[in-house]
């Protein structure tokens, strides 16, 4: 029986959600039916462009599978063949980015053009990788994306990631879909992209003096201390990320901080700010600013760009004129956020311009600076995103904003026609923040974002009209790495949360199922990270990693576990099980005696011999029955 299954499908009809099949983002109709496609040695893909480099990357994936195929031309099928068919012929009425794909025992058909071949191509890996002995069931699958903006940030200002990093990054958000790869170039610990006109923003910008956290017991610079951490991307490495994004339909989005968060631009070149400090260096993690409970702040150093001086926009003018030229994405971002004005305020020479200039206050000020800025950046063909403090002082210049406040800011801006991309922290999509609020989780910068957060996360807004919705470009997941020193650490901050939000900013809320996501598809995804070792944050058995059951029979049963082939160990003693504890085979019933306890705490170990953090579970049984 042939029927359309969508994700989040109610019992009863002729799919379920554990039948269909395990990809991330789930597509947006898959239709079902009996058999399988089987690759093998005699599997051929035919298409119109045998030269494309899309081909070819497929090709070279497939091979990472042990999986070799012949690609050949031609407008007839192959006599005797299994057959992968690419093709745009009867694309032209599909959506932006989207695929047809129609998987039979004896042919696949792949339709679609440019971006949309790309991403069926990732559906059809997903389906080999997560499938055993490369059967994958027959269906017929149309998808496009909810959002055409489906980002990821990645801060390497705070710490420094290497080229082959970065590609690495950027062939996980290919897999994913994802499109938008948000490159925070710049910051108060580290100047990371070389500009000619200024060579010392590397030379000088891009190191600081060593330490192992960024934490308030860290050390400033101490006198004669070299900087020795660090590093910085030449132009030629830029492209050449460029060209390696763009072959996977990844533009990139550039990141210059300003007018705030520029000290180490003010370490290399002091007379860009106020105060012309030239003791300032490249901040090491230690602290310079101490928050207040009302949001507000106060900088120790000056990390500001002076907004009153010409040279500040010489300065600005020539950055970005080579930041133009090198990153061919239509918007850079120019942060504009947590600029702190008290040094502003006590200089009497700003204070003059400003009443020379009729500037009201401070606010104001931070306006009239965007707005030159913008005058610079549309001069380079270019278009201004910036976070959300761009809007002080009622800016009224045409800029797209970068929402990490939420809702409130969100409805305000479309309502003014303004274009935004949606990354609220508050709402899951900080990968810095701990995956629970478990003392076990490593150290984090913020809050706690479990993926479920970042799954649940959905911006319709239901005060808006169609056409304010129409200004929503889409969501972007961000991942600030004060607490990320290396490669390692940052995969376990992304994942799995990095799926959820390919699924959240592809797949339709109707279509979306989180049930169906985390027990079924995540574990198979796991399972792939965990052969091919990447690192990931491994799930518990149970939700909360601390909770309270009041009974006299706990019944324990793992229904799903959470990675293929793991292993769960308890102990009822309250000590932390590992591999030498009890071992979970089956279901079991935990008896609690009257006017007892029992703490019941639980770990899971993958085949590849990661580990989850420990839950706890205390099983009460201590309190007196309830009187009728």
């Amino acid at each position: 029986m042939l029927c359309w299954a969508f994700a989040g499908i109610s019992a009863g009809h002729c799919a379920t959600p554990d039948t269909l099949p395990a990809l991330i983002p789930m597509p947006q109709a898959v239709k079902m039916n009996t058999g399988h496609f089987i690759f093998n040695a005699n599997t051929v893909i035919r298409t119109e462009d045998a030269a494309s480099p899309a081909i070819a990357y497929f090709r070279d994936q497939l091979r990472t599978q042990k999986i070799n195929t012949r690609i050949i031309t031609g407008a007839s099928a192959t006599k005797g063949k299994q057959e992968l068919l690419i093709t745009a012929a009867g694309a032209a009425q599909l959506p932006a980015e989207g695929y047809r794909l129609e998987i039979t025992s004896t042919r696949i058909k792949l339709t679609g053009k440019q971006a949309g071949i790309f991403y069926g191509m990732q559906t059809l890996l997903q389906l080999v990788a997560t499938n055993s002995n490369n059967a994958i069931p027959c269906m017929t699958i149309e998808d496009a994306p909810r959002f055409g903006y489906r980002g990821l940030m990645l801060d390497v200002s705070r710490h420094f990631f290497t080229v082959p990093q970065i590609k690495q990054l950027l062939d996980l958000m290919a897999y994913y879909k994802l499109n938008r790869f948000h490159w925070h170039l710049t910051d108060d610990q580290g100047w990371r992209l070389e500009i000619k006109s200024y060579p010392e923003l590397t030379q000088v910008g891009a190191w600081r003096v060593p330490r192992i956290e960024f934490s308030g017991n860290t050390l400033p610079p101490q006198p004669g201390e070299k900087a020795t951490d660090g590093g910085f991307y030449t132009q030629e490495q830029v492209r050449d990320i460029i060209r390696y994004a763009a072959e996977r339909h990844i533009e990139i989005l550039p990141e210059i901080d300003v007018p705030g968060h520029s000290m180490a631009a003010i370490a290399a070149y002091p007379e860009l700010c106020v105060t012309r400090d030239k003791s300032i260096r490249v901040n090491p993690g230690s602290s310079f600013s101490k928050w207040f409970a009302d949001g507000s702040y106060e900088m120790y150093v000056d990390n500001s760009l002076n907004p009153t001086n010409e040279k500040v926009y010489e300065f600005l003018d020539k950055v970005f004129t080579e930041v133009a030229a090198l990153f061919p994405y239509p918007y850079i971002h120019i942060g504009g956020d947590e600029c702190f004005k008290g040094f502003w305020e006590k200089d009497s020479t700003i204070q003059q311009f400003m009443r020379d200039h009729q500037i009201k206050n401070t606010h104001e000020l931070q306006r009239y600076f965007i707005s030159r800025l913008n005058k610079i950046i549309l001069s380079k063909n270019k278009k201004l995103i910036g976070w959300d403090e761009i809007m002080e002082g009622d800016l009224d210049d045409h800029v797209a904003v970068m929402n990490r406040f939420g809702e409130k800011g969100a409805i305000t801006q479309t309502k003014k026609g303004i274009d935004i991309v949606l990354a609220p922290g508050n709402n899951g999509l900080y990968f810095d923040y701990a995956q629970s609020t478990s003392d076990q989780e490593p150290s984090s910068h913020g809050g706690d974002a479990p993926a479920w957060k970042a799954y649940d996360y959905n911006p319709a807004y239901t005060s808006l009209s169609p056409a304010d919705l129409q200004h929503i470009l889409g969501i972007e997941g961000c991942i600030w790495t004060e607490n990320i020193p290396d490669i390692s650490k940052l995969q376990y901050m992304m994942l799995p949360r990095l799926l959820a939000l390919a699924e959240g900013s592809w797949t339709s809320t109707g279509q979306k199922d989180y049930s169906r996501f985390a027990n079924t598809a995540l574990p198979a995804h796991l399972a792939v990270f965990d052969r091919t070792g990447m690192n990931y944050r491994v799930p518990t058995v149970f939700p909360l990693f601390d909770s309270t059951i009041v009974t006299d029979a706990f019944p324990f049963e793992i229904k799903q576990m959470p990675v293929p082939g793991a292993k769960v160990y308890y102990t009822l003693n309250n000590r932390p099980p590992g591999d030498y504890d009890h071992e979970y085979t089956g279901p079991i019933t935990i008896n609690v005696p009257r006017g007892k306890s029992i703490t019941l705490k639980t770990i899971v170990v993958t085949p590849a011999g990661r580990r989850s953090i420990v839950t706890r579970t205390l099983l009460d049984n201590s309190q007196p029955p309830n009187k009728q």
